[in-house]
């Protein structure tokens, strides 16, 4: 019982998370699932499974904002390099990187919330690869595909909802794929079909509390909350590694 309600409250924060920032769901519920579940590959799969019902449901309620040409560069180069990284997930110690990615994520934090109005990222495709590629890196090894993403989105996209339909749709394509690689290797199992299950609950709730709060932010605050969680993902790394 203590597993199911664990399960079920960290859906709940993790996907007002994924819904009011447009990313977060792994990094937030990765803090805890590696001590619910048998293994940490399980434990990925379960976040990325949970992750792609919430990105599913708003990236659907939200393509008509959608932007093919801002995504499908980034979005193959992460299956790319996501695919790859999993492979490779069995035979990795992953606390140093884990460690070197905290400190990563809190620098770019601090670096995008003091100069944002100086930096613009352009579209163009070195720009894309560079993004999918530490996204997909970040994604395979840890299941915390967002930060790279969502900077390269929310530079590139005129408003919020432009850039909530790409990062959804990006998070939603991507842990498809990322699910396919899991199962092949073994990480789609008995106890993470029924974790799933718990969750679904947890997912509706904290959508609904998370769409309410993304409609009443202001335009010009929202990309500060976003480098801001950027910030405190990085700590929650450093914390957990």
């Amino acid at each position: 019982m203590i597993h199911v309600i664990s399960i079920f409250l960290l859906t709940i924060l993790a996907s007002f998370i994924q819904r009011t920032t447009g990313f977060g769901f792994g990094i937030f519920i990765m803090t805890v699932l590696p001590y619910l579940l048998p293994s940490y590959g399980e434990a990925t799969t379960l976040s990325g499974m949970l992750a792609m019902t919430t990105s599913a449901v708003v990236s659907y309620r939200m393509r008509r904002y959608l932007n093919w040409h801002h995504l499908v560069p980034i979005l193959l180069t992460f299956i790319a390099v996501s695919t790859v990284a999993i492979f490779c997930l069995k035979r990795m110690d992953d606390v140093i990187l884990r460690r070197i990615l905290g400190v990563v994520l809190i620098l770019t934090s601090a670096y995008f919330c003091l100069l944002s109005n100086r930096i613009k990222l352009g579209t163009k495709l070195p720009t894309q690869i560079g993004a999918g590629c530490i996204s997909g890196l970040m994604g395979g090894f840890f299941g915390m595909q967002g930060p790279p993403a969502v900077l390269y989105f929310i530079q590139t996209t005129k408003d919020k909802n432009e850039y909530m339909a790409l990062a959804q749709t990006y998070f939603f394509m991507g842990n498809v794929m990322m699910l396919c690689v899991r199962a092949y290797n073994g990480f789609l199992t008995l106890p993470v079909c029924r974790s799933y299950l718990y969750g679904i609950g947890g997912v509706v709730i904290g959508m609904a509390i998370g769409g309410y709060v993304f409609r009443h932010l202001p335009q010009k605050a929202f990309k500060y909350v976003v480098y801001a969680y950027i910030g405190i993902s990085g700590i929650i790394i450093l914390l957990t590694a």
